[in-house]
């Protein structure tokens, strides 16, 4: 089958586009001498596993869920980071993983003797405090974060038994970013160092989007190893693995009018199916529409949900849209499979993978009884 002949809606996962991003993640890992693992909360789509088992296996998870997933669909190192651990969720968690990040002091003396005895090697979260990122829902460096720890907390005394401190400032940042976070980080957190084995420095680095440094990104990692050479230095992208691989693919149903604008309706939904649209918010690319010109044909796109904010726009069009009229949403793979829902019931697009040869194949179709099961 080619995407043409699949009824929409459907996010379509291209196997050359994933591939390409894995080589280019492998290949800045192997230059710059570091572990780039894949961070479940952008990506779960674990029929696509096989391909990504072909370049690495490590994965860091957020959930016991993400984490047994991971555990049976990629199986190797297994970091986990949660805000708390609970007394039901700490030994499965100690269980499954090989590293466990704490996000604060009260949770390192809670569950770090249980880790260290399990054999799982824990490290802390802390908090540079340097801020970069400009969309607050996505920043957790801002003034009351609720992760990590500041230096200010820890007073000049790290805890015997922490192996590894972890830091998450980036959101789809470059490596300059990265740069003055790492600045940051060594000059209040440096002086503990030599007492930890690894550091992670996170997810949000964005190497696979074109126009990324990653000569600059690998000196930046070359560099930081050769002032601690006994450290291993672990990243966690989420964005980067998935980067523009995949769209989703929808129908136009419908185009209304109100007070001189004009809405398509489409088959799918922003609300349910395109989130980050509405939380970021940000207006993706549509393959098939035209920049600004002289075309009178310009259209916002609505959801077909009864949410009154679900709707996104303007696009411009060389042609008029009509019922029937299909429309490419780029770049919804990452952090978009992952935050779907099934509100109003609404049928959830199928997700089709496309081999190197073009041919597609259903990895998932969804009906009535997804969205029963969801419910009690």
């Amino acid at each position: 089958m080619k995407p043409g002949d699949l009824p929409t809606p459907f996010y379509i996962v291209y196997e050359d586009r994933l591939r390409r991003n894995l080589s280019l993640i492998t290949e800045v890992e192997r230059r710059a001498g570091v572990n780039i693992i894949m961070a479940f909360k952008a990506n779960a789509l674990w029929r696509t596993f096989p391909i990504v088992r072909e370049y690495n296996r490590d994965f860091t998870a957020s959930s016991l869920n993400e984490l047994r997933l991971g555990n049976e669909e990629l199986g190797g190192e297994a970091h986990v980071y949660c805000p708390v651990y609970t007394p039901a969720t700490i030994d499965e968690f100690l269980a499954r993983a090989t590293h466990i990040t704490f996000n604060s002091l009260n949770q390192w003396q809670l569950h770090g003797a249980r880790a260290l005895e399990a054999g799982v090697s824990p490290g802390l979260r802390v908090n540079p405090q340097c801020s970069v990122i400009d969309t607050e829902i996505y920043n957790p460096a801002l003034p009351g974060s609720r992760f990590g720890v500041t230096a200010e907390q820890l007073d000049g005394r790290l805890p015997e038994g922490i192996e590894g401190l972890h830091f998450h400032a980036l959101c789809e940042s470059s490596s300059y970013d990265l740069e003055k976070v790492l600045a940051a980080f060594e000059e209040q957190f440096g002086r503990y160092l030599p007492q930890v084995k690894w550091v992670n420095m996170g997810g949000g680095h964005l190497m696979t989007r074109e126009g990324y440094d990653t000569d600059h990104l690998v000196k930046l990692l070359t560099d930081f190893r050769s002032r601690h050479p006994h450290l291993k230095v672990i990243l966690e992208p989420g964005s980067a693995w998935m980067w523009r691989t995949g769209d989703l693919i929808t129908s136009v149903l419908d185009v209304v009018e109100n007070q001189g604008i004009s809405t398509a309706i489409i088959d799918a939904s922003f609300a349910c199916h395109m989130p980050d649209c509405l939380e970021m918010p940000y207006q993706p690319a549509i393959t098939e529409s035209v920049t600004e010109g002289s075309t009178p044909h310009v259209y916002r796109l609505g959801g077909n949900s009864c949410l009154s904010g679900d709707y996104v726009g303007d696009w411009t069009f060389s042609q008029p849209l009509t019922p029937g009229s299909r429309l490419t949403l780029e770049d919804m793979n990452h952090y978009t499979t992952v935050k779907t829902t099934m509100f109003n019931g609404i049928q959830h697009p199928a997700i089709v993978l496309c081999n190197t040869d073009g041919e597609c194949c259903y990895l998932r179709r969804f009906d009535y009884s997804d969205y029963k099961n969801r419910m009690s």
